[in-house]
């Protein structure tokens, strides 16, 4: 049962008329603009009623730590939330607690070392070159390119190889546009008190089987594939990519691997996360890069001047910090998980001062965070050179892409080589424009943050001798 705090011990907040109802509809319609506008009316923390819940908002660094670190161990997900994604993730690491959890992210942290990851790089950049070369055809200079759908198709083909050793148009494409169905109808659905049945004719529910079906599909043919392989001890059994380690994974404790239905979980996972944050976050960066082409011009030159005209590998990451301020404060401007899952507090904590009781609902939103001017001087403009050696010092907890605390992304080092070695290849080989005639630059949020409108750039040809041709 959930303690309900005297209004004495309640820190500023709205008021919840009918049970908060009119709250709920307005963060539906702008959960970024209402949780903007709940810190400049009632500071850093706040607490609001919502039906039975009581959600505290967390809108400074030293209270996000102060809860997802300090406090970790008094923490889950919030139940909502996990009830939405177990859908589609099943019992996968994103959503387990407990014991449960600690044994997974305990395997999976080998699987998603950093030198794991860099052994992916040649499928990453070899990914990148089959896109890049279909993008502007031979007896053109430029050409019009639908952004979203590049970084999309890219992304997703770089999973396909990582995850599978495998790369085809059509399961990429499909893969592609599953994960982005299933991304919008998951937000939706987050603000629905329970959901009702898939199999139910209603809207959504028929897009929702589908795409659960197509990647389904996808994932078990190659699992059931692979075991096969291993059966017969066929030389493609011995394959060193995701699905061969997340199969060959031991418990260091009781030695026992993932059952199947983990590793299939985790492989959903991997889908979902692995591709859709990494092609939201290029996609911002491509519009940013075509807004600020002096910006763009530096980080062209540094590729050139590091790599020239060869392909990128983890060996040139460090030699590349303008490329990677770029990236970071893309993601720092337009993150692509701008809203943290919701903790629930399992006993009570103190956060800032206040005492916060079990069962309490805490909320985390990165881009309240990310867009404040006491971390972020000039925080609505787009400055790379804040992510720079010698820069002042970003407090930690304030640029938070990839979470905080206990459960922060296991693939943050896959997704920053990724988007590194993708974007160096891009500059090498292209400048990007915007059109005249571009729609301005609207956030959208789902379960990721997307532009509202689609992304087309004039994507122009660069001759080797590093200008537009």
């Amino acid at each position: 049962m959930r303690t309900k705090l005297p209004p004495s011990q309640h820190p500023p907040g709205p008021v919840s008329r009918w049970w908060g109802l009119p709250l709920l509809f307005e963060m539906k319609r702008d959960y970024l603009g209402f949780l903007t506008q709940l810190q400049r009316n009632y500071g850093d923390i706040s607490c609001m009623r919502l039906g039975k819940e009581h959600a505290w908002d967390l809108m400074s660094p030293d209270l996000v730590r102060e809860a997802l670190v300090t406090h970790a161990d008094s923490l889950i997900r919030w139940e909502r939330g996990i009830d939405v994604f177990a859908q589609i993730f099943g019992q996968s690491v994103l959503v387990t607690e407990g014991a449960t959890w600690q044994r997974q992210r305990r395997m999976l942290m080998a699987a998603f070392s950093p030198k794991q990851m860099d052994g992916y790089a040649e499928l990453m950049t070899a990914a990148a070159q089959a896109a890049f070369d279909q993008l502007v055809p031979d007896n053109q200079p430029h050409a019009l390119v639908e952004m979203d759908t590049l970084w999309s198709r890219v992304a997703m083909d770089v999973i396909l190889r990582t995850m599978f050793s495998r790369a085809v148009q059509d399961e990429s494409d499909a893969a592609a546009q599953a994960t982005q169905t299933l991304s919008a109808l998951a937000f939706n659905e987050m603000f629905q008190l329970f959901t009702l049945p898939d199999w139910l004719p209603l809207p959504g529910k028929a897009a929702k089987r589908k795409a659960l079906r197509t990647l389904r599909q996808l994932i078990q043919s190659q699992i059931s594939g692979r075991k096969v392989a291993i059966a017969a001890q066929a030389k493609q059994a011995a394959q060193q990519d995701l699905l061969g380690r997340l199969l060959a994974l031991r418990d260091e404790v009781t030695g026992t691997a993932l059952s199947d239905q983990e590793v299939y979980d985790q492989c959903m996972v991997s889908f979902q996360a692995g591709h859709e944050t990494s092609a939201t976050a290029l996609l911002w960066w491509s519009r940013l890069m075509a807004e600020h082409p002096d910006m763009a011009q530096r980080a062209r030159q540094e590729v050139l001047a590091v790599v020239g005209h060869g392909t990128p590998g983890p060996h040139h990451i460090a030699q590349l910090p303008w490329l990677g301020a770029t990236l970071k404060e893309a993601m720092r401007l337009y993150p692509p998980v701008a809203a943290i899952m919701s903790r629930r507090t399992t006993a009570p904590i103190t956060v800032g001062g206040w005492h916060i009781p079990k069962g309490a609902m805490l909320r985390i939103t990165p881009w309240v965070l990310q867009h404040d001017e006491r971390w972020f001087a000039n925080a609505q403009s787009f400055c790379p050179e804040r992510f720079l050696d010698g820069a002042p010092p970003i407090p930690k907890g304030a640029w938070m892409p990839f979470g905080a605390g206990p459960r922060v992304c296991l693939g943050q080092h896959f997704a920053m080589l990724e988007m590194t070695l993708l974007s160096a290849m891009l500059l090498q080989r292209f400048e990007l424009a915007l059109p005249a005639d571009a729609a301005p630059c609207e956030p959208e949020l789902h379960v990721t943050l997307r532009p509202k409108h689609p992304v087309q750039l004039r994507v122009v040809r660069i001759s080797l001798s590093g200008t537009a041709s």
